[in-house]
C-alpha cells in the first residue's frame, strides 16, 4: 500500500500544469502582442524569460507535488535545463538568428524527451501522465521544426509563440481536469470514512 504523503503530493500536482499553462499564455501574447519586434534579440529575450520561469516553477513545484521520486528528479532535470537554457539565451541575447535557433531547439529536444518518458514510464499510473505525452510530444516536435524551417526570425519567433498557445492551452486544461480529478477522489475518500 502506497505511504500517505505521496498520494496528497500528486492530488496537488494540477498546480504545476496551471502555471506552465500562464507561462506559456504569456510568452505567447508577447509574442502576438508586440508589433514591428520580432528579430532574433527579441525572440531571445522572450524564450529567456519563458524558459527561466517556467523551468524554475517546473522543478520547484515538482518537487514539492509529484509523488513518484524518478519522475520528480527527472522533471527537476527537465527545469534546470530550462533555467540554463533560459540564462543562456538572456545572456546571449544580442548573439543572433543561430544562437536563436539553436537553443531552442536543444532545449526543446532534450525537455520533450524527458516529458515524454516520465509519461510512457507512468502510464496507467499517474493520470498527468497523458498530458505529459502530449506537451512532451509537441515539444520534441517544435525541436524538429527549429532544425528544418529556413534561418528567417520571424517564422521562428511566430512558431515558438504558436507552439506556447498550443501547449498554453493544453496545460491549462490539463490541470483542471486533474484537478477536478483530485476533488472527486477527495470526496470519495470522505464520504467512503464517514460510512
Amino acid at each position: 500500500m502506497a505511504p500517505a504523503v505521496p498520494a496528497q503530493k500528486s492530488k496537488r500536482y494540477w498546480v504545476v500544469p496551471v502555471v506552465r499553462a500562464v507561462v506559456a499564455l504569456i510568452a505567447a501574447a508577447v509574442i502576438t502582442f508586440t508589433r514591428d519586434a520580432h528579430t532574433a534579440q527579441f525572440g531571445l529575450i522572450v524564450f529567456g524569460a519563458y524558459a527561466v520561469v517556467e523551468g524554475a516553477a517546473v522543478a520547484l513545484l515538482s518537487l514539492r507535488t509529484v509523488a513518484d521520486s524518478l519522475t520528480r528528479t527527472l522533471f527537476v532535470v527537465q527545469g534546470a535545463i530550462g533555467v540554463l537554457a533560459g540564462i543562456l539565451a538572456l545572456t546571449l541575447s544580442g548573439s543572433g538568428l543561430g544562437l536563436y535557433l539553436f537553443v531552442v531547439s536543444v532545449w526543446a529536444a532534450l525537455t520533450g524527451c524527458l516529458e515524454l518518458y516520465c509519461s510512457l514510464r507512468n502510464r496507467g499510473k499517474d493520470p498527468a501522465a497523458r498530458d505529459w505525452l502530449v506537451t512532451g510530444a509537441l515539444t520534441a516536435v517544435l525541436a524538429v521544426v527549429f532544425l528544418l524551417i529556413p534561418s528567417d526570425a520571424v517564422l521562428a519567433i511566430g512558431l515558438f509563440g504558436a507552439w506556447a498557445v498550443v501547449v498554453g492551452v493544453f496545460q491549462g486544461i490539463g490541470g483542471a481536469s486533474l484537478q477536478m480529478g483530485a476533488r472527486h477522489d477527495s470526496a470519495a475518500e470522505n464520504a467512503g470514512s464517514g460510512s
